[in-house]
């Protein structure tokens, strides 16, 4: 039986950094994750929630600070839900996350002797979103703009954010007077009513070229005329002003019918030395600078000699399959969403790539497939959503026998429960390299090199 209750206030010593990147004290053994705290601080805290398992504390006070705690550098960090580790050092964000990979891969996937390398991050690890799409609120003063508030949908107005773009800054600051000057209405998601719902920024990093989404609630954007041409004579880059138009009342942001308002349906950037189309629905790496790194190591973990043939299952956009065309002799990508797959043929075809070949549909049915018709692959790459994979694809991927798996990740836990299935049909995980693609944040990106045991 512990000695504190609900709303007592207690001096704990934290311990450890949980998951989401809370500080946890155990005092009386008993687990409390404390959001703000650092592992080796000595905190005042209150407690908030039991339940029988563990607990919940809000800080109070920090007695005893550790080496690792540093001013975050966003006014309204401790109210946006977009970073959780501004108070955090750089370098101990990058030691944060190759320990919390580490954590999965031993307990979940039960990897005792996999090589698990330190994270690797950035030189500058801030400004390196090249997109942002912000809700649009109606306020008191009709012209929120801004990220949710973490675990609700309460919009926190921001008039900087220090992880994306400047240009986007420039942009919402425009918008937000143009709002105002006009009285356009904010969407109310409640009533569903108001006229904005979001706007989009995306930039390409090495071409410059800026597109502005307008996304509204119906085809009706009064003055739209005035807010081009203010976009126009303000943001540098500008090329694509476009209307999005979302009717559905639900979280989902983006619509499908688009209206080109000025300028280009798409903007191009480059990730390497490969040129993409970027419209507004397609999926493209938010961070092209560790996107280059994270597909650098999974070209070098595939150790490609010229002469393989590649799988890239669950290929998106083609984007990594593209990177292996440069040392494949043929390279398949897999993907069920029709429009990226149309996305890939034509980054193909603009990078003059005639080595690759995109299919559409579930990779655990396309793959079979492929092997069904003599077609086998001496390297697979797998890029799954959160969720990971299904565990028939691996079975039929292991049943192919191909020499060499690169996992690439964006989830610690479902990797090492794919990595343990993996481990159980003839597969070793030799290597785990964590890329720091969203700095500030908990989120950490893996590239893992797995071999064939009998080839060990």
């Amino acid at each position: 039986m512990i000695n504190f209750k609900k709303n007592d206030e207690i001096t704990v010593d934290i311990v450890a950094q949980g998951y989401e990147g809370e500080g946890v004290a155990k005092p009386e053994g008993f687990p409390l994750f404390i959001p703000g705290a650092l592992e080796g601080e000595k905190v005042k805290i209150k407690i908030i929630k039991l339940s029988k398992s563990h607990g919940f504390g809000k800080l109070i006070d920090i007695i005893e600070p550790s080496s690792s705690r540093r001013e975050p550098t966003c006014p309204i960090y401790k109210r946006c839900g977009g970073c959780q580790l501004q108070h955090m050092s750089y370098e101990a964000q990058l030691n944060f996350k190759k320990e919390r990979v580490k954590e999965c891969i031993e307990r979940i996937g039960g990897i005792k002797d996999a090589v698990i390398h330190h994270t690797l991050g950035m030189e500058k690890p801030y400004r390196y979103r090249n997109k942002v799409a912000l809700p649009v609120g109606a306020g008191a003063d009709n012209n929120l703009i801004g990220f949710y508030a973490a675990r609700s949908h309460e919009i926190i107005n921001v008039e900087s954010c220090g992880i994306q773009h400047e240009e986007a800054d420039s942009v919402i600051k425009l918008i937000r007077n143009w709002m105002k000057e006009f009285a356009v209405t904010g969407y109310d998601e409640k009533i569903h009513s108001g006229i904005l719902r979001h706007v989009m920024v995306r930039k390409g990093f090495t071409t410059g070229e800026v597109m502005v989404v307008l996304v509204t609630n119906g085809k009706k954007l009064p003055h739209k005329e005035s807010l081009v041409e203010k976009l126009k004579e303000n943001i540098a880059g500008i090329k694509s002003i476009i209307q999005n138009i979302n009717t559905k009342n639900s979280n989902v942001i983006m619509g499908l019918e688009n209206i080109v308002l000025w300028g280009t349906e798409n903007i191009t950037d480059y990730i390497g030395e490969f040129k993409f189309s970027i419209s507004p629905l397609s999926f493209f790496q938010v961070n092209p600078l560790q996107t280059k790194v994270l597909y650098d190591k999974a070209l070098e973990y595939a150790a490609l000699t010229g002469n393989e043939v590649v799988f890239d299952a669950y290929c998106g956009a083609g984007t990594i399959s593209l990177f292996l065309t440069q040392k494949a002799k043929k390279v398949y990508g897999v993907e069920i969403i029709p429009e990226a797959i149309e996305n890939a043929k034509e980054n193909a075809k603009m990078n003059l790539v005639d080595n690759a070949e995109f299919l559409v549909g579930q990779a655990e049915v396309v793959i079979p497939d492929l092997i069904n018709k003599g077609i086998k692959a001496e390297v697979v790459v797998i890029d799954p959503p959160r969720k990971g994979c299904e565990e028939s694809l691996l079975q039929a991927i292991a049943k192919m026998a191909p020499d060499r798996i690169v996992y690439v990740s964006c989830n610690p836990a479902t990797l090492a429960r794919d990595l343990a299935i993996l481990e159980l049909l003839g597969y070793k995980t030799v290597e785990v390299q964590p890329v720091d693609m969203f700095p500030q944040t908990t989120h950490v990106e893996c590239v893992v090199g797995i071999r064939r045991k009998d080839l060990l």
